[in-house]
């Protein structure tokens, strides 16, 4: 028999090109970033670290991305939590219940960013729950963001799960929740971790649901970059955009180091 043939060549080129229109952007917000003119210009006029120096000085840049970094970190780990536990019942429930539920914990990623953060604020301010412009309503918006990611990718690893390993488990005297914790979670471990990532990554990077929900003594990076560029336009904020970029290529490869991403895609 004939060995099946490698990946066309069509293919190769397309991918080539999409891996190209991905990181050019990139790679031009980190030569802007170390531009040495005055405003912010591509390509250009020299290479310098002095707007680096000045993102490093800057106490409205420093404390965004300190707020940036404490929210996502906290909405990230309310997200893997709720979004594994809602994977588990969406994959194993046999009502009809659990279907609608799934589109509503998707409509996050359908629904426009602007029309999330603004009913996310007509909601706080008409309601008079006091979390309009506060931390905690902000949070609250990252993990209604974030939590679908996770949800997606527990879902994908708990669709083909085996379930009579944890019934093997329970028939040698384990627990539900003992044969949970050492067989179910083990396994689905790389996907919690791989969803991980991607709330991580899109809490930090998220723009429209801030720009409804955070206040001027509370901004993000992404808010501060705004500004910046709205009303200033130096290359400070393309030198914020080489620590962000910095941050989420950091948590990526220090993930990938614990656990096996390549097994987790099915690489």
């Amino acid at each position: 028999m004939r060995e099946e043939s490698a990946i066309p060549f069509a293919f190769k080129v397309i991918s080539l090109l999409s891996l190209a229109i991905l990181l050019v952007p990139v790679f031009i917000v980190v030569l802007a970033g170390l531009n040495s003119g005055d405003y912010l210009t591509f390509p250009p006029e020299g290479l310098s670290l002095r707007w680096i120096q000045a993102f490093l000085t800057s106490p409205v840049f420093l404390s965004a991305y300190g707020v940036s970094f404490m929210i996502a970190l906290v909405s990230t780990l309310i997200s893997t939590v709720i979004g594994t536990m809602a994977a588990i019942y969406l994959t194993r429930s046999q009502s009809r219940v659990s279907s609608i539920l799934r589109g509503f914990f998707m409509l996050p990623i359908v629904l426009p960013g602007v029309v999330l953060g603004l009913a996310l604020y007509v909601f706080y301010v008409t309601t008079g729950i006091g979390l309009a412009r506060t931390m905690l309503g902000l949070i609250i918006g990252h993990v209604i963001v974030t939590c679908p990611f996770v949800i997606a990718t527990v879902t994908a690893a708990l669709v083909g799960f085996d379930r009579s390993l944890e019934e093997a488990a329970r028939s040698l005297g384990a627990s539900p929740f003992t044969a949970f914790r050492l067989v179910t979670l083990k396994i689905i471990g790389p996907a919690i971790s791989a969803g991980t990532i991607f709330a991580f990554i899109v809490s930090f990077g998220q723009f429209e649901v801030t720009l409804f929900l955070s206040t001027p003594n509370l901004q993000t990076l992404p808010i501060a970059m705004y500004v910046s560029m709205r009303y200033q336009f130096e290359p400070t904020a393309a030198a914020a955009g080489i620590f962000a970029i910095a941050l989420v290529i950091v948590s990526t490869v220090l993930t990938s180091r614990l656990v096996n991403l390549k097994r987790t895609f099915g690489g």
